[in-house]
């Protein structure tokens, strides 16, 4: 179950009746609702991914429309489309785009509530992929260049002698580095060594 006190609605529709009742509806389902009436409130926010959040989005408002919202956002929030006005090809870009949901107005209850709480449970996913990959970040950018070098080649399976022999260095210079790698990765054995590269391979291969 998702954890409603701990993240956000965004309901961004520039129909003040329509907003409202989007929101009222929202927060008596338990959830934390902000209200927004342009495109632009939303995307001036600073703190948008300071919590796991998503955005009810309507497709059509002055302005911006919600597909230029939805590419400015570049997949920082899950987003779950209103649209009283949408089509196919409208429904295909923003579901390409990354779009949890694209929903007819007027839209039933639970069809709503529904696709909120599938979006903020991938929020929340997100959000935990977020804190994890800084957390990987930060403790490698402790390491020296040669503990770097070190922690490459350990997290191959070489041994200590191999590696000495690849960096032209000690066995006993290798030891100590490789203690240091452990030490600043926080890692107690070499697999959980090997996740966390891993982990940090995979997330610098996701913004390429």
């Amino acid at each position: 179950m998702t954890n409603l006190s701990a993240s956000r609605v965004f309901v961004v529709d520039d129909d003040d009746s329509v907003r409202a009742a989007l929101a009222r509806l929202l927060r008596a389902s338990g959830y934390n609702v902000e209200s927004l009436d342009c495109p632009q409130a939303l995307l001036e926010r600073a703190d948008l991914a300071s919590q796991p959040a998503c955005v009810v989005l309507d497709l059509q408002m002055p302005g911006m429309t919600g597909l230029e919202v939805q590419q400015k956002l570049a997949r920082l929030l899950p987003i779950v489309f209103l649209t009283g006005h949408g089509d196919v090809s409208s429904s295909v870009e923003a579901m390409k785009g990354g779009a949890l949901d694209f929903l007819p107005k007027p839209v039933a209850e639970a069809q709503l509530l529904a696709a909120v709480e599938r979006a903020l449970k991938r929020a929340c996913i997100e959000s935990e992929r977020r804190h994890e990959r800084a957390e990987i970040e930060e403790r490698i950018s402790h390491l020296t260049r040669r503990e770097r070098e070190v922690m490459d080649l350990v997290v191959t399976g070489r041994l200590n002698k191999q590696v000495a022999s690849d960096l032209g260095a000690a066995e006993k210079t290798i030891k100590i580095h490789r203690a240091r790698v452990m030490e600043k990765m926080k890692a107690k054995t070499i697999v959980e060594l090997v996740q966390l590269v891993t982990k940090a391979r995979a997330y610098a291969t996701d913004e390429e």
